[in-house]
């Protein structure tokens, strides 16, 4: 029988400087839940605004898939391994930490904010050799459909991951099936109404369901955009 958690946009944590607004659904920095330490192989999902200009200065991390999604404006990435990039919204960036590199990110613009999902996933293996990806989200040109950008053939994080992203329109129902059996759904909305088995989600909101083989996805508004986050339950 499934299983479900229920994250509620206004239960996050929120860490508010004045280079970084973060509200985050797993504990994470200054935030601190040892009832969300994360959902299955999924350790952080951060919604992070960062000013213009601002950003995170250079530093470490290690052992650890690193997944940003702009959702306005850019991010300006650098690394230790050399890479250089600008994230655009409609593209999905992905670093494999590894054995370890240091990184920074910046909001490219000088005076517009960026927003962007900050999202950290378990490597299946430690200290591999670091590596940096830019990918292109297609939603925006085929719309009413989930789109898979993180997969074992594609861009791929590890071989039991999938990540997917659909803009749709109202009244739009779909089913998910997981790729691998005994995975675990994370689905956000990112913006407008979702029923996922009958349970409505506002933009924000965050639903976790195991031991099922697939969720019902109804469109409940307009302009409505979601994320699904496949993995395994087992670390």
């Amino acid at each position: 029988m499934a299983q479900y958690t229920y994250h509620k946009a206004e239960t996050r944590g929120h860490d508010h400087h004045d280079w970084l607004d973060s509200k985050k659904t797993f504990s994470f920095g200054d935030y601190y839940n040892p009832k969300r330490m994360g959902f299955g192989a999924l350790r952080v999902l951060n919604d992070d605004t960062l000013p213009g200009g601002k950003g995170f200065g250079l530093h470490p991390h290690d052992n650890m898939e690193i997944i940003s999604i702009p959702l306005k404006g850019s991010l300006r990435h650098e690394d230790s391994a050399g890479n250089k990039a600008v994230a655009n919204t409609g593209t999905v960036q992905v670093m494999h930490a590894g054995s370890g590199l240091f990184h920074s990110e910046y909001n490219n613009s000088a005076d517009e904010i960026a927003e962007f999902l900050q999202i950290w996933v378990y490597p299946e293996e430690l200290n591999t050799a670091p590596r940096y990806t830019l990918g292109r989200l297609s939603y925006d040109t085929a719309p009413n459909q989930l789109h898979t950008f993180i997969a074992p053939d594609g861009i791929s994080i590890r071989k039991d991951v999938w990540m997917s992203i659909g803009q749709f329109a109202n009244d739009v129902s779909l089913t998910y099936q997981v790729h691998k059996p005994g995975n675990g759904m994370y689905v956000f909305v990112v913006n407008g109404r979702f029923s996922i088995d009958g349970k409505v989600l506002s933009a924000r909101d965050g639903l976790g369901v195991w031991d099922a083989g697939g969720i019902d996805i109804k469109v409940m508004d307009s302009d409505s955009r979601l994320l699904v986050m496949e993995v395994p339950m087992i670390i």
